[in-house]
């Protein structure tokens, strides 16, 4: 009698990945990979994502660190378990579209740092945008796993999206990924998507990526699985649940109860699960310590786990918190109108930031980002629906949009970066290429690198937390009891005091703070009596007009890095006409001129950070 086939599950770990992007903000550095990760190679795990997706950006931005350089150490480690990674299609690492020659340079020099699997995909599910991807993965010998970006809309069906799977086979795809990035998939819907897929492709291996956001993920992992899926990602317990996926233990409880083999150790599981938890309180923002562990409103918004997060990080920087249930509600509305994208990298954060938009301005698309206006114009590939007509009448105005292949437009690259950098700060062809993705994020770096150890800027990350422990700490004198009376010159130095942490908890980890500022601090009023001369009001100094910032973020006067300036000092402008940038939620913002008016002067320099309302220019 023949035995019976033994069955298994794959599964893939998303801990140092999308995980820690989803509850940490990405706030995960280097060393603390290094230090658990011979545990993470030995558990038994089909492959480890370690890259890509927002860590690129944030490793610079954020934490002051090379990317390449992270690849290249865990690449060191891990001989036992492939490396995966996320790439954005023709959008590479970043938030737009990038020539061909960059793109295949990129994934040439990821090969040759040691990734192994790419997850290829394109947040509208244009296949024109995955062309140069997977071309360029199969060249230099990675494993090209495809990509159904998953939401449900009027216009999303199992039949497109066999279509979409089918138009990725026919580029050569090794396996198919369904990436269900908000977590709105139901084991229902799951099992009619891959009876659908493995009916019209059934040699193709099936991988599942969902989140915890709505509850469901657990369900529908088995779901899939039984109808053919064969792998599964998940995180250790301590990152996994919210808005990250599944954890491994409860996964592997769960499939081995039914029959399967998962080939995980239960032991490095623990030892891992334990390494994070110790990590946690260091690394984990506080901005998310209120987030619900199931929010069944995902099924309306659709924000994704990694994006979750960030949208209220971005709120908190912008002071506008108590406004997220706001933007929640005023996102699907969004989504709508532009044509229901599935909501991930890029266009969760184009749809997400026009919603904060829509909502800290108080009328609807008064202030659209650049990116919101080129997708409209269909440099980001083709809506899944027509937007709605009338807003791509108010955006574009007589601008005709385009139909051909974005990437068609772009001129090459590679040689005009390097022309560009200076070659001191330059020390390998990977910084060129970091430089062609994030122009303005990666010289800041360099420029950082660059400085002797003892001169360099403290890490924005490292300032992050300090600000955030000042202002818990604000708060909890603030809650305590009512002290003793103090002495008019205690009173004094407390008040000084107090302005000083106000004003440290406002800055957004900028630490440069204007000590007259701090002298300005009020004081209580003296035990004698003021003379008339004292009391009489000092006359006040006629205002100045100003344009002033609509969001808090980084001012530029032109639209993109190494562009011209939009507006020249002394140049006259007309009501409504776009002055200078805020780089905002990874968006570049226009601020508009109020009124005709005259650019008198610039009150502050390009890549110099603002807060929301604050004067960035002298007008007349």
């Amino acid at each position: 009698m023949a035995k019976a086939e033994k069955k298994t599950v794959r599964f893939v770990d998303t801990s140092l990945r999308d995980a820690h992007q989803s509850l940490w903000a990405t706030r995960m550095r280097t060393k603390d990979i290094l230090g658990i990760l011979e545990a993470v190679d030995d558990a038994g795990f089909y492959a480890i994502e370690c890259w890509g997706g927002a860590t690129f950006d944030v490793c610079m931005r954020f934490l002051r660190e090379d990317p390449w350089e992270r690849l290249r150490q865990i690449k060191a480690v891990c001989k036992k378990t492939p490396l995966q990674m996320l790439l954005r299609g023709q959008n590479c690492l970043g938030y737009k579209h990038y020539p061909d020659d960059v793109l295949e340079r990129c994934v040439a020099k990821m090969c040759e740092n040691g990734m192994d699997i790419f997850r290829c995909f394109d947040a509208l599910n244009d296949v024109r945008n995955l062309e140069a991807a997977i071309r360029a993965v199969k060249k230099y010998g990675g494993h090209a796993q495809g990509t159904i970006c998953y939401t449900f809309s009027p216009v999303h069906t199992v039949a497109n999206y066999v279509k979409f799977a089918k138009e990725q086979v026919e580029l050569g795809i090794d396996s198919l990924a369904i990436k269900d990035m908000a977590g709105i998939l139901t084991p229902s819907a799951a099992r009619e998507l891959i009876a659908g897929l493995k009916k019209a492709l059934p040699d193709l291996p099936i991988e599942v990526h969902s989140h915890m956001t709505s509850g469901m993920a657990p369900a529908m992992y088995m779901a899939a699985v039984e109808a053919g899926a064969g792998a599964v990602d998940c995180a250790v317990a301590t990152l996994s649940g919210f808005s990250s996926q599944p954890a491994h233990g409860t996964m592997k409880a769960i499939f081995e109860g039914l029959g399967y083999e998962t080939g995980l150790k239960a032991e490095r599981l623990t030892e891992i699960d334990n390494y994070f938890k110790a990590l946690k309180p260091q690394r984990a923002l506080k901005a998310n310590a209120g987030a619900e562990a199931v929010d069944v409103q995902v099924l309306l918004h659709h924000i994704p786990g990694g994006m979750i997060s960030n949208t209220r990080s971005q709120l908190a920087q912008q002071g506008a918190l108590d406004r997220l249930p706001e933007v929640l509600e005023e996102l699907p509305r969004v989504r709508k109108d532009m044509g229901y994208p599935p909501l991930v990298t890029p266009t969760s954060q184009i749809m997400g930031v026009q919603a904060v938009l829509n909502v800290l301005s108080g009328e609807r698309y008064s202030m659209v980002s650049n990116e919101t206006r080129q997708y409209v114009a269909g440099y980001y590939g083709r809506s899944p629906a027509p937007v709605d007509p009338k807003l791509e009448k108010k955006i574009l105005g007589k601008e005709k949009k385009i139909t051909c292949r974005p990437a068609d437009l772009l001129k090459p690259g590679l040689a005009q970066a390097a022309k560009e950098l200076d070659p001191k700060l330059v020390q390998s062809e990977e910084d060129i290429l970091s430089y062609c993705m994030f122009p303005a994020v990666a010289l800041d770096y360099f420029q950082w690198r660059a400085k002797p150890e003892g001169e360099r800027d403290p890490i924005p990350a490292d300032t992050e937390m300090t600000v955030a422990k000042a202002a818990a700490e604000a708060k909890k004198a603030a809650e305590a009891p009512a002290p003793a009376p103090l002495s008019a010159d205690d009173a004094r130095f407390a008040a000084i005091g107090r302005q000083f942490v106000a004003l440290f908890g406002s800055l957004g980890g900028n630490l440069k703070v204007d000590a007259s500022a701090l002298a300005a601090a009020p004081a209580p009023a003296a035990t004698a009596a003021p003379t008339a001369a004292e009391a009489a009001p000092a006359p006040a100094a006629a205002p100045k007009k100003t344009l002033n910032a609509t969001l808090t973020g980084t001012f530029y006067r032109a639209d993109a890095p190494g562009k011209p300036n939009m507006v020249e000092e002394g140049a006259t402008v007309k009501a409504g006409q776009p002055v200078c940038v805020l780089e905002a939620m990874k968006l570049f913002n226009p601020v508009k001129a109020p009124e005709d008016c005259k650019i008198v002067r610039f009150l502050v320099k390009a890549g110099e950070n603002v807060q929301k309302g604050s004067p960035i220019a002298e007008i007349e």
